[in-house]
C-alpha cells in the first residue's frame, strides 16, 4: 500500500542521491496488533526486515517525500531486568543516574508487565541483516554514481560517496576532494535550521592531491595589479560575479556591492550578460583556481624566501641503543634528494639543516667549503641561541659531501652515549630562531623519545593517572601540563616555523602537552610506541619518506568568506587564530582539512542559494607566493523534506567527531556523549515529525541518506576518545584526538568504521578487491583469512579452520599454529594468492595518507581482543553498544522527543 504525498513534499529532484536505493516509500509494517495487547517485538508472523517497496508502477503521481527507510524496533523496557538479561551501565560511569539507557542484552518486550502470570516471553532481537548497512549503501552509490563523471556545473549537487571512485570535471564549483558539506540544501532561515539540527558545515581540504585524470588548479597572473576583487567584502573574482553596465563594472556576489573593472581587466560581453572570454579565464570558469600573489600580499611587503627543513634529532640513550639514530641518519642520506620542489625545477630550492640533542643541544655547520663538519653546543639551554649563521641552512646539492659526512659521523660520536634526559621546548625554539635568522619560513623534524624531564624551559612532569577516566576531572588528560607551549606556538606561527613530530616513546611522553606546538603549527604528529626496528622500521620510514616530500603550503592564511544570511562562526583543525576569521598556519599540507561550522545571521532565498569562497594565501616550496581559490554554490530550501535530502552522512559524522573531540577539553566526556546522542536523535525525530509520513510508533524511520547515521554515530561514541578500553593509554587518546580533528572525510570513514575484506574470497585473477563485509563476528568464517584496515592498522585475521594449503601460501609455514604474530609484513611467496593479498595490502597503503602498521591476528589468540575492538556493530568490551542495540536505543530517544 503506497500512500498519497504530503502536500508540501516535491518529487525527488535530480540533486538526490538516485532514487534507486528505495525511492517508492516502503510500505508500514504492521504496528501493534491491539491496545492492550503486550508483544516482544514484531508480531510473529512478520518477517523482521524492512519491507520492500512496491513496484513503481503502483504509486500514482510524484514520489511522495524523501524516501525513507523503515524498520520496526521492538519498544524497550521500562520494568526491571528479567533473569538472564545482563543490563550494563552506558559506558563505565559509577552509579546509574536518573533514567539513563541500559545498553545491553536486546531489549525484553513492552512496558505493563504488571501482575502478568509467569515469565514474559522471550525478546525478538532484532536482525542485523534488516537494518540499514553501510557495506549495502557503499555498495549502491558505488553502481549507481561511479561510472559518470561528477561534473560541478550545477548549483547544490550531492556528490558521490568519498568511497565511490569518480572522476570530477570542474565546470564553476569546486571539486568535492577540496569542500564537502554536511548540506548541500540548507534551511532558508535559522528558525528552520535550530528545529532540524543538522550542523552546516564544510569539511575544507585546499591543497588536496587529485588523480592524475584530473587538471590541477591553473595559476593567473594578473601582474603587479594582482587579483580582481570585491572592494567592499574583498572577495575574489569567481564565476558568481555579475558583470552590468556592458562589462564595465562587476556586482559581488556575496555582498551585492558593485566595483569598477580595472581597465586592463574590461571584456564587452555577450547577449546573455556573460563576458567574451569566460571560457579562456579560469576565475570565470571554474570553481578552483590561484593567482600569483603581488607583493602586497606578503610579511613586511617583500617576497618571501624559499622555506627550509631542519632535522632535530634526540641522541639520548633510548634513541641511539634502539637503533634509531643510525636508521635516521641512514635514510637522510637519500632522502634529501628528494625535497619537494615546483614543477619543472631541476632541484629543490628548499635549504637544511641538522641538530642532535639530549640536555644540550648540537648545531652543525654543513658549509659545502669545509672539508668536514663542525660541531657547536648550546648547553644554556634557557636562553636559546644559533650559535651560527653561515653554514646551518645550506642546499643540498652543494653541501652534498660534508652532509653525507656528518649523517655517517652522527651514530658513531653518540654510540656510548649514557645520558637518557631529554629536553623539548629548546629544541623548537633553536629552530625557530634559525628560520628567523634566515629570514624565511620551514618546517622543524623532530624525533623524540621521551618526556622532558631535564631542567630546561617547557620542563614536564609525569601526570598520568588512568584514576581520572569518568570524573571530572578527566578532561585535564587532554588539555596541555602548561600555557609555556601555546606561547611558543604562537611564536612558531608568526615566523612559519611548522613542527612536525615523530614520537617513540617507551613510556608515558605527554602527547597532550608535545602535541601542542604541532598542532598549532599545521604540522603532523607520528607516534611509534615501544619502536622496534625490525617491525616498526617499515612503517617509520614510510611515514618520513612522505612526510618530507609532500606538497606543503608555508606562512598560511586562511580565510572563508560566505554570500548574506550565513557566515562562519566556527573552526575545527591543526591551527592557530589570533582573531575570528583568519585561519593562521605556519605550514600547511595536501593532507590537512579545516572543517568551518556556519551559522545564519540573516534570512536565505531559494532563488539566490548560499555561496562559499575559501580563500588560501600560502608560499610555495619554492617561495612563491599565492592564493588558492575555492567557490561552492549550494541550495536554499523553505521545506525541511528538501534538507533531509541532500545531507551527507559521511560528512556530518567528521563534524561531529571533531566537534566531540573538541568537547573533551572542556567537558566530562560523559556529557559529551549525551549532547552527541541527543543532536542525532533531534535530527531523526524532526524529520520523523515533519517529512515521513504517518505510521505507528514501532516504526523508526529514518532519512534515506541518514539511514547510517545510528550505526556511524555508535562507532563515534566507542572510539577510544569517547570510551577507551582499559588497553588504551593517555597518550593513545591524545594522539588520535590531534589526528582526527584534521582528517578528512573519507579518512574518518574508514577510521570509524572499518573496512573488513573476506581475503579467501579474492579473485587472483583480477585487480578488484573482495566486496566488504559488516564489521561484525557473527560474519567471520573459521575457515577464512579476513583483512581489515581502518587507516592506521591493517589486521590479517586468520581463522582456526583455514585449510593449510592457504596458510602454506599466505604465511610459508605448513599450519596454523606455526604462524608467527610477530610478523609486521607478509612474506613475499611466488604463489598467485600471496601475490594477491600483497596487491590488495599495497594499494590500501597508497589510498591512506599514513602507512599502516600491519598486525597478524590467529583466532582465539591473544591479539584477537585488540582485533575485535574494531568490529564496531558489536558490543564492546569498554561498554559500547552493539549497533543493533544503539538503534533501539535511538528509537527510544526519538519517540520519547516526539511524544
Amino acid at each position: 500500500p503506497g500512500f498519497a504525498p504530503p502536500p508540501s513534499s516535491t518529487g525527488i529532484g535530480p540533486s538526490s542521491y538516485p532514487p534507486t536505493t528505495g525511492a517508492p516509500r516502503p510500505p508500514t509494517m504492521p504496528g501493534p496488533p491491539l491496545p492492550g495487547q503486550t508483544v516482544a517485538g514484531p508480531p510473529t508472523s512478520q518477517p523482521n526486515h524492512v519491507s520492500s517497496p512496491p513496484p513503481p508502477s503502483t504509486m500514482s503521481g510524484p514520489h511522495p517525500g524523501p524516501p525513507m527507510s523503515g524498520l520496526h524496533v521492538p519498544p524497550p523496557p521500562t520494568h526491571p531486568p528479567q533473569p538472564g538479561y545482563q543490563m550494563q551501565q552506558n559506558g563505565s560511569f559509577g552509579q546509574v543516574r536518573g533514567p539513563q539507557p541500559h545498553y545491553g542484552g536486546a531489549y525484553p518486550g513492552t512496558p505493563n508487565y504488571g501482575s502478568q502470570p509467569g515469565p514474559p516471553p522471550p525478546p525478538k532481537r532484532l536482525d542485523p541483516d534488516s537494518i540499514p548497512s553501510p557495506i549495502q549503501v557503499i555498495e549502491d552509490d558505488r553502481s549507481n554514481r561511479g561510472s559518470e563523471p561528477f561534473v560541478t556545473g550545477v548549483r547544490g549537487q550531492v556528490p558521490p560517496l568519498v568511497t565511490t571512485n569518480f572522476l570530477v570535471k570542474d565546470q564553476g564549483n569546486a571539486s568535492p576532494r577540496y569542500i564537502r558539506c554536511t548540506s548541500y540544501n540548507i534551511p532558508c532561515t535559522s528558525d528552520m535550521a535550530k528545529q532540524s539540527q543538522v550542523p552546516l558545515a564544510a569539511v575544507i581540504k585546499p591543497l588536496a592531491t587529485l588523480p592524475p585524470e584530473e587538471t590541477l588548479p591553473y595559476l593567473v597572473d594578473h601582474g603587479e595589479s594582482g587579483p580582481v576583487r570585491c572592494n567592499r567584502c574583498k572577495a575574489y573574482m569567481c564565476p558568481f560575479m555579475q558583470f552590468i553596465e556592458g562589462g564595465r563594472r562587476f556586482q559581488c556576489c556575496f555582498c551585492s556591492c558593485v566595483t569598477e573593472v580595472p581597465p586592463h581587466y574590461f571584456q564587452h560581453l555577450d547577449h546573455t550578460g556573460k563576458r567574451v572570454d569566460f571560457y579562456d579565464r579560469p576565475e570565470l570558469s571554474l570553481g578552483s583556481y590561484e593567482f600569483l600573489a603581488t607583493v602586497d600580499y606578503c610579511k613586511n611587503n617583500k617576497f618571501p624566501s624559499p622555506p627550509a627543513f631542519i632535522f632535530m634529532i634526540d641522541v639520548s640513550y633510548n634513541a641511539v641503543k634502539s637503533g634509531l639514530v643510525r636508521l635516521i641518519c641512514e635514510e637522510l642520506k637519500s632522502l634529501l634528494d628528494y625535497l619537494p620542489r615546483e614543477g619543472n625545477m631541476e632541484e629543490s630550492a628548499i635549504r637544511v639543516g641538522f641538530v642532535t640533542y639530549n640536555k644540550v643541544l648540537h648545531f652543525y655547520n654543513v658549509k659545502s667549503s669545509l672539508a668536514q663538519p663542525q660541531m657547536m653546543v648550546v648547553s644554556d639551554v634557557a636562553d636559546m641561541f644559533v650559535p651560527l649563521l653561515d653554514g646551518f641552512l645550506v642546499n643540498v646539492n652543494e653541501s652534498r659531501t660534508v652532509i653525507a659526512s656528518l649523517l655517517e659521523q652522527i651514530p658513531e660520536m653518540f654510540a656510548d652515549t649514557r645520558e637518557t634526559e631529554t629536553v623539548f621546548a629548546p629544541v623548537i625554539q633553536a629552530g625557530l630562531e634559525a628560520l628567523k635568522a634566515a629570514e624565511c619560513a620551514g618546517k622543524l623534524f623532530v624525533f623524540h623519545t621521551s618526556l622532558p624531564i631535564a631542567e630546561a624551559p617547557g620542563k614536564l612532569k609525569n601526570r598520568d593517572d588512568k584514576k581520572l577516566i569518568n570524573t571530572d576531572k578527566e578532561k585535564t588528560l587532554f588539555q596541555p601540563q602548561t600555557s609555556f607551549y601555546n606561547n611558543l606556538a604562537k611564536d612558531c606561527v608568526a615566523q612559519g616555523c611548522c613542527v612536525d613530530l615523530f614520537l617513540f616513546p617507551n613510556q608515558y611522553l605527554d602527547v597532550a602537552t608535545l602535541g601542542v606546538v604541532t598542532y598549532q603549527t599545521g604540522g603532523s604528529i607520528y607516534k611509534y610506541a615501544y619502536f622496534q626496528l625490525e617491525t616498526d622500521q617499515d612503517r617509520f620510514l614510510n611515514d618520513l619518506r612522505r612526510d618530507v616530500q609532500k606538497e606543503v603550503g608555508f606562512d598560511a592564511v586562511m580565510r572563508v568568506r560566505t554570500s548574506t544570511g550565513i557566515r562562519a562562526t566556527d573552526f575545527f583543525g591543526a591551527f592557530y587564530m589570533s582573531n575570528t576569521t583568519d585561519v593562521e598556519m605556519a605550514g600547511l599540507d595536501c593532507d590537512k582539512t579545516i572543517t568551518v561550522e556556519f551559522k545564519h545571521d540573516d534570512k536565505l532565498s531559494e532563488d539566490s542559494g548560499a555561496l562559499l569562497q575559501c580563500a588560501l594565501l600560502y608560499t610555495s616550496c619554492a617561495g612563491q607566493r599565492r592564493l588558492r581559490i575555492h567557490n561552492l554554490s549550494l541550495n536554499c530550501c523553505t521545506q525541511l523534506a528538501d534538507l533531509y535530502r541532500n545531507c551527507e552522512t559521511d560528512t556530518l559524522i567528521n563534524y561531529l567527531a571533531k566537534y566531540a573531540y573538541r568537547g573533551v577539553l572542556s567537558s566530562p566526556v560523559k556529557t559529551v556523549r549525551d549532547a552527541l546522542i541527543n543532536q542525532c536523535a533531534q535530527i531523526l525525530a524532526c524529520y520523523r515529525k515533519n517529512c515521513a509520513s504517518p505510521s505507528s510508533a514501532g516504526q523508526l524511520i529514518l532519512p534515506e541518506c541518514m539511514k547510517l547515521l545510528p550505526v556511524y554515530l555508535n562507532c563515534v561514541l566507542k572510539s577510544d576518545v569517547l570510551q577507551p578500553g582499559p588497553e588504551v593509554t593517555t597518550d593513545d587518546r591524545a594522539y588520535i584526538r590531534q589526528l582526527v580533528t584534521s582528517m578528512d572525510v573519507a579518512e574518518t570513514n574508514v577510521f570509524f568504521y572499518p573496512r573488513l575484506l573476506p581475503l579467501t574470497k579474492a579473485d587472483v585473477n583480477s585487480d578488484s578487491l573482495p566486496a566488504a563485509i559488516r564489521n561484525s563476528e557473527e560474519r567471520l568464517s573459521k575457515g577464512d583469512i579476513y583483512l581489515l584496515e581502518n587507516g592506521l592498522n591493517i589486521f590479517v585475521w586468520v581463522g582456526v579452520n583455514v585449510q593449510q594449503g592457504l596458510i602454506q601460501n599466505l604465511f610459508g609455514v605448513s599450519s596454523f599454529s606455526q604462524i608467527s604474530n610477530a610478523l609486521s609484513a607478509l612474506p613475499v611467496l611466488d604463489n598467485p594468492f600471496s601475490k594477491k593479498v600483497r596487491s590488495i595490502v599495497d594499494m590500501l597503503q597508497v589510498q591512506r595518507s599514513r602507512y599502516m602498521k600491519l598486525i597478524i591476528v590467529k583466532q582465539e589468540d591473544k591479539l584477537e581482543m585488540l582485533f575485535k575492538h574494531f568490529l564496531v556493530e558489536d558490543k564492546s568490551l569498554s561498554g559500547g553498544a552493539s549497533y543493533v542495540d544503539f538503534l533501539c536505543h535511538m528509537h527510544k530517544e526519538i519517540r520519547q522527543l516526539l511524544s
